[in-house]
């Protein structure tokens, strides 16, 4: 008998019951059942002051990622090629602790690792629009950043009393050119960026932002990221020099601020001018955003859809020995290990079918109604969307198919779905659910074959970016396809010990 004969054999087996039918239905209806509901229970407004106001969308980049864009600069419209040089003397700042007495801002002097302040070059003035920046950040030296995603590290010295940094930003064409130095004389270029349509007239000129103060408290149980507080940066630069076609006057544009009722700008930035000296201060950050909803949070019924694709999984192997049929299978096809193929196969791609509709179906229609009700969701390339959609079917399907060699493995259905469940989905809650220390749960979902979600994980993580990134947050240890590897290489193992033991012709 062919391999095509065995797999027609297999797949008439799983259609004609009932159950089985029922269960990968079931699987369907899971994760478009309890990611609607998700979505239709979730709610959010947004206030200024005692007004209740429409949330806003986020800001889009030049990619359509979304970001945070928000800094102050001061800036001259440049006309064609064109670059500015400045010395920057020192960058100080100020941060809000906890209040330690109840109405009492607890205001203290300090600056973020990712403050920073220096040179750029923006298409407009306008959220999102395109640029590239060079820059003293508070501890991670001189970086070049463009378009909100792109950063190049320079030179690891920062800004120091008596040290101080020259940097230089150059256009020609949608080319800029960024470059550090200690004295204004000797040069070193940091890095490049190509800035696709640029268009003939940027702003060009000086800026400074610094992001929330991020920090990870412990508790009894393990590490936990606080909420951002407000930060500020304040650099002193000068030995500013612009070459190339410019007009005008120095313009002060405080960058996505905020505005409060009564239209005062929530913690706005500014410029002090001393002759020659410009001292800029700005708060904010100029990065991908990873703060707003993913749309991956929108499968949170996969997690039972897996339970059951499990008890499916296994009961189409161990149905065969309680009911004493596994005899008649072998003696139609001795191959043992292309039966258990051929079921293997036939397990996998019903319920990566399954799985695939059920997302498909859930995550265009669960964004739509977070949407409605005030949520939004990041703005994610096409490719990245399908990987999601498809590395849930996927994750799906390769555990149905680790859960069928496990039942091969131990015969009887009860001891096989434990095992299944310990290995994939104790894991995965463990490692999410905050309950374990980070460490923990990041080796867990390392080792583990519940690493296979990550491949479901929309945002990645952002050297630039201080964020809380662990499991719980949607972070996972391993990429994407590394962690869907991993899955892999666990039920290839446990498919590979079920046909040794099925080859020692003990049935």
């Amino acid at each position: 008998m062919s391999f095509r004969h065995v797999l027609l054999a297999e797949w008439t087996k799983l259609r004609t019951v009932r159950g089985w039918v029922a269960g990968l239905v079931a699987v369907c209806l899971a994760v478009v059942g309890l990611g609607l509901l998700f979505a239709t229970g979730s709610h959010s407004s947004c206030s200024k002051g005692p007004v209740e106001v429409p949330c806003p969308a986020p800001t889009p980049g030049p990619d359509g990622t979304a970001v945070v864009d928000r800094f102050y600069f001061v800036s001259l419209p440049l006309d064609g090629n064109g670059a500015i040089t400045a010395r920057v003397n020192s960058m100080t700042g100020q941060i809000r602790l906890p209040d330690v007495t109840p109405g009492v801002r607890n205001v203290v002097p300090g600056v973020v690792p990712w403050a920073k302040a220096g040179l750029m070059v923006k298409e407009s003035t306008e959220q999102g629009a395109a640029y590239a920046a060079i820059m003293v950040t508070g501890a991670h030296g001189v970086r070049m950043q463009h378009d909100f995603t792109e950063d190049v590290a320079g030179g690891p010295q920062g800004v120091s009393p008596g040290r101080p940094r020259w940097l230089r930003l150059s256009r020609t064409n949608d080319t800029i050119t960024g470059e550090e130095s200690p004295d204004g004389k000797r040069w070193t270029p940091v890095g490049t960026a190509r800035l696709e349509e640029l268009p003939a007239r940027v702003r060009i000129g000086l800026f400074a932002a610094s992001p929330p103060d991020v920090r990870v408290e412990s508790n009894p149980l393990g590490g936990t990221a606080t909420a951002g507080r407000f930060s500020e940066v304040t650099a002193k630069m000068d030995e500013i020099s612009v070459g190339g076609t410019t007009s005008g006057t120095w313009s002060r544009d405080d960058i996505g601020v905020d505005y409060d009722v009564d239209g005062t700008p929530h913690h706005p930035g500014g410029l002090v001018r001393n002759g020659g000296t410009f001292t800029v201060t700005g708060t904010g950050d100029i990065a991908p955003n990873t703060t707003e909803g993913t749309i991956e949070r929108t499968l949170t019924g996969a997690l039972i859809a897996l339970v059951v694709a499990i008890v499916v999984a296994v009961l189409f192997v161990t149905a065969e020995y309680r009911r004493g049929l596994i005899r008649t299978t072998l003696l139609a096809g001795p191959r043992r290990g292309r039966m258990l193929a051929a079921k293997a196969v036939v397990v996998g791609a019903a319920t990566f079918a399954a799985g695939l509709v059920g997302a498909a179906v859930t995550v265009p229609l669960a964004v739509r109604v977070l949407r409605g009700n005030g949520i939004f969701t990041l703005p994610l390339s096409t490719l990245t969307q399908v990987r999601v959609i498809a590395g849930a079917a996927g994750v799906l399907a390769v555990s149905a198919v680790l859960a069928l060699a496990l039942g091969a493995l131990f015969r009887r259905s009860a001891p096989a779905v434990i095992a299944a469940i310990v290995v994939l989905v104790v894991p995965y809650v463990l490692g999410t659910a905050s309950i374990l220390p980070d460490e923990v749960s990041r080796w867990l979902l390392r080792l583990t074959p519940a690493a296979g979600f990550a491949i479901q994980q929309s945002v990645p993580e952002y050297e630039q970016v201080i964020s809380h990134y662990v499991p719980a947050m949607g972070y996972f240890p391993l990429p994407p396809w590394g962690g869907f590897a991993v899955l892999c290489a666990y039920a290839a193992l446990a498919l590979g010990l079920a046909v040794r033991r099925l080859n020692r012709r003990d049935v």
